[in-house]
Parts: structure tokens; sequence; C-alpha cells
């Protein structure tokens, strides 16, 4: 296995550390990460770094996603999903336009606040292990962004939604929420990651395919995480100095491209990723961010 990146269609059931560790096996490399969990009980898109690659987890995981999402009204449960305990319960008695309006605030940007059961910290300690021991779980609301929430389907007790929103985004505590503002309770029954970042349903590939001995098929570039980044092409002399560390100066399609805080991806003349680098208009300098010398 080489470097590169590797997009799976993360089955039910399976954690990401699962299917982490069956990749693991499989290709023999160990240096193997993902760029954003799925709970167990979702499937869909959830894109892998491997070898070299994991030094761009950092740059993938702040990506925006998409969801298909099936809210279950009437009833709350402890961990805001299916595999939760059930806390209240209450009659379904809005329709299409009521659910319609109630979707309405959790549009744009919006402060939420995670489930007591999911792997952040409280405390110093992961909140789903003080969640399950029964200890008070203080998780703060935080600012998030829902650039699209269309009600797809409602067959009561059902919603299905669409969800597209900023990394950091619980579609459970969307559903909770939901159910909370209708005055009937909800959580999510179940969860479809349909895209992260540039990666959409269309490029997974199945684990039972990667476990089969296909994965050298379908390993991506490194760069293909990066595809909707600008990119400079460098020639050999630049590509050298960057290899070493050593800053660019900032003339030519850098220039045009430079903008305060934003990140380009730099290729050699072979083509090949070489480094994300950072422009400095006040410096006149590319400054570099990762190397991957060849």
């Amino acid at each position: 296995m080489t470097d590169g990146i590797l997009v799976i269609n993360k089955p039910v059931g399976a954690t990401s550390h699962q299917v982490v560790a069956a990749v693991r096996r499989v290709s023999g490399e160990g240096r193997i990460g993902h760029t954003g969990t799925l709970d167990p009980m979702a499937s869909g898109v959830l894109v892998l770094c491997a070898g070299r690659a994991t030094r761009l987890a950092e740059f993938l995981s702040g990506c925006d996603k998409c969801y298909c999402g099936t809210v279950r009204l009437g009833s709350a449960t402890d961990t805001y999903d299916a595999t939760g305990k059930v806390l209240a319960q209450a009659p379904v008695l809005a329709g299409q336009e009521q659910v319609e309006e109630a979707l309405q605030p959790f549009r744009g940007r919006i402060r939420q606040r995670p489930p007591a059961f999911s792997a952040l910290r409280s405390a110093g300690r992961r909140a789903y292990k003080l969640a399950r021991a029964g200890e008070p779980v203080e998780l703060a609301e935080r600012e998030v962004h829902v650039y699209e929430l269309r009600l797809l389907e409602y067959c009561p007790p059902d919603a299905t939604l669409l969800v597209r929103c900023s990394a950091g985004t619980y579609v459970r505590s969307l559903a909770h929420d939901l159910g909370e503002r209708l005055g009937c309770h909800g959580h999510l029954a179940a969860l479809r990651r349909t895209a992260c970042g540039v990666f959409t349903i269309d490029d997974a590939r199945p684990l039972d395919l990667v476990e089969g001995g296909r994965l050298q098929e379908f390993l991506l570039p490194m760069e293909a995480g990066l595809r909707d980044w600008p990119a400079l092409a460098l020639d050999a002399e630049e590509a050298r100095l960057l290899a070493n560390g050593r800053t660019l100066p900032l003339r030519g399609a850098a220039r045009e491209q430079a903008v305060a805080g934003r990140l380009l991806r730099a290729h050699g003349p072979d083509g090949a990723l070489l480094a994300i680098v950072e422009p400095d208009p006040e410096a006149g300098v590319l400054r570099p961010r990762k190397v991957f010398p060849p």
C-alpha cells in the first residue's frame, strides 16, 4: 500500500475504529487514520488517510458534511438516537406544515448543544464515559452552520431530512431539538453520510471489497482530498527549496492567488503533491505548512 486517500462506505454497526483496524490488517500499513468519525448506527462516507497522507488529516477533518437522516418523533432517548434508553414519549400531532415550520430556526448559523453521549471531553474525560457511569455531563453550546436543511419525506412519526452542515454539527442533537420544538420529543432513527468535503457516496467503496483484496484499486492520490484548493506548479529549483523547508518568493500565479490565511497546494515538476503552503503577502513569500518530500 502506498500513500493516499481511501473512501469507505461504512456499514451500519461498525465503528470508525473497526474500519480503520480492518484496513490496517489487509494493507499492512500502520499509519492509517480517519478524518471524522461516524457513529456505529450510521453508514456512508468515511474518509481514511494512509501513509504520508495521514499528515493531511488536520486539513480534511474540518470539511463540510452532508447527511440523510430519519428523525423518529414521539420519543426522546438519552443518546439522542435509536441506540439509547427511552426517557420520554408523547403523541405525534404535527402535520407536514408544522414540521416544515419547526425546521426554520435550525437553518444558518445556530447554537447547538452536543449530546452527552459523545466523544467530546467534559471535565477532562470523554463525555460518553461519564454519561454511561451516570455522572453529570456539562457540554457547552457551540456555533455550527447548517447550510441546507430540507424535509425530504414525512410519514409520521418519521421525518426524513437532508442536512448539509459544517464540521462539528450533531444531527442527533438536531433530531432531539426538533422533537422538543414540536412538543412531542424525537430521536435519530437512521443516518447516512452522503458527502464529506469533496468526496461523495459515489466515491465510497464497500468495506468488504477492500477486505477482499481490492484496496490498491480504490486508493486515491493524496491530493484528491484537496482538489478544490488552488494549486501551484513548481519548477525543479522551487521544488528543491520547498522540500527543504525554505520559503519561496511570492510571485506569478502564487501572487494572484495569495489571500492571507488561505492555503494552497504545491506540486513538483512530476505533478505529485509536494507541500501545503501559506502565502504571506506582507512578507512577499510562500511559507511551507506541510512538506511531503519525494
